[in-house]
């Protein structure tokens, strides 16, 4: 089951995040081997998304969202809905985290 959690995003500003994944007895997931990928729409049926930049770091669990300041600057301020998969050498999907991304608008530019 993916972990919910609300992100906000500075439109025009540098985003990363670094998300510590665990399984359901509390131990880090090993991810070595693994890719991932992660992706926003204003709504499910949506059919244009904008991307993450997503790292991992197998042998910590981690997951690292990003997107640079010149790529957020061009999403409309509002609310989105995302998600992130990883996916194993076997090519199993996982759905590891999902949630509301609010792009919290620009004044200076």
């Amino acid at each position: 089951m993916a972990i919910k959690s609300n992100i906000i995003i500075d439109q025009g500003s540098d985003y990363t995040v670094t998300v510590d994944l665990t399984d359901a007895n509390g131990n880090t997931m090993v991810l070595s081997g693994y890719s991932g990928r992660a992706s926003m729409r204003k709504s499910f049926t949506s059919t244009t998304s904008k991307d993450f930049t997503v790292s991992i770091n197998g042998s910590a669990g981690e997951v690292t969202l990003s997107m640079d300041s010149d790529y957020t600057a061009n999403i409309a301020a509002g609310r989105y809905l995302y998600d992130v998969e990883v996916i194993s050498s076997a090519n199993v999907v996982t759905r590891v985290l999902q949630g509301i991304a609010t792009i919290s608008p620009e004044i200076t530019r």
